[in-house]
């Protein structure tokens, strides 16, 4: 899944993500979802998320939902 609909994620799902230092470049970061930052149900550059670790960006792949979903 490319992470343009929030509707696929949630808490715990394990994404690839871009860091806004990392636009340039393309540089994925993995991670787990903390919380869903974007609003609306769909964005064309990826939904914005933060990780548990606290770095913010936007899902290029989901890699896992979360536990309960499985």
């Amino acid at each position: 899944m490319n992470g343009q609909r929030r509707e696929q994620l949630q808490a715990g799902s394990l994404v690839d993500i871009v860091l806004k230092a990392d636009q340039r470049t393309g540089k994925l970061t993995r991670g787990t979802v903390k919380d869903i930052l974007t609003r609306s149900a769909t964005h064309p550059h990826g939904i914005k998320v933060r990780l548990t670790d606290g770095q913010v960006g936007r899902v290029k792949a989901i890699l896992q939902s979360s536990p309960e979903q499985a």
